[in-house]
């Protein structure tokens, strides 16, 4: 006996057949919507003045050891374990130890 699953993407809005996921940002919080064709040109319409005035933000930024200006890991841990100070392989650095990193260099 064999199976067909068939997945079917409805439209957030109506309900009907065939949308497609999008996504989008508002205020620093990121959604996704799915939209048929329709609806889709519809909302780009609206956003599409707003798009082209505002100015495009990079999404990923360097990654940072909270409470350096730093930004290599390895080497704030490298210097912790020089200092005799505990320090994890992976993971969040300490905050203290980020400190005493910064006062030192």
């Amino acid at each position: 006996m064999a199976k067909h699953i068939v997945t079917q993407i409805t439209d957030d809005l109506d309900g009907s057949k065939d949308a497609q996921p999008y996504s989008f940002a508002w205020q620093g919080t990121e959604y996704t919507i799915d939209l048929n064709n329709k609806n889709f040109k519809a909302m780009e319409k609206q956003m599409r003045p707003y798009v082209e005035a505002g100015t495009k933000v990079s999404r990923r930024s360097p990654r940072r050891v909270p409470g350096t200006a730093r930004t290599d890991a390895t080497a704030v841990r490298e210097w912790a374990k020089g200092q005799g100070l505990a320090v994890s392989e992976r993971g969040r650095i300490p905050k203290s130890v980020a400190q005493q990193y910064d006062a030192a260099h």
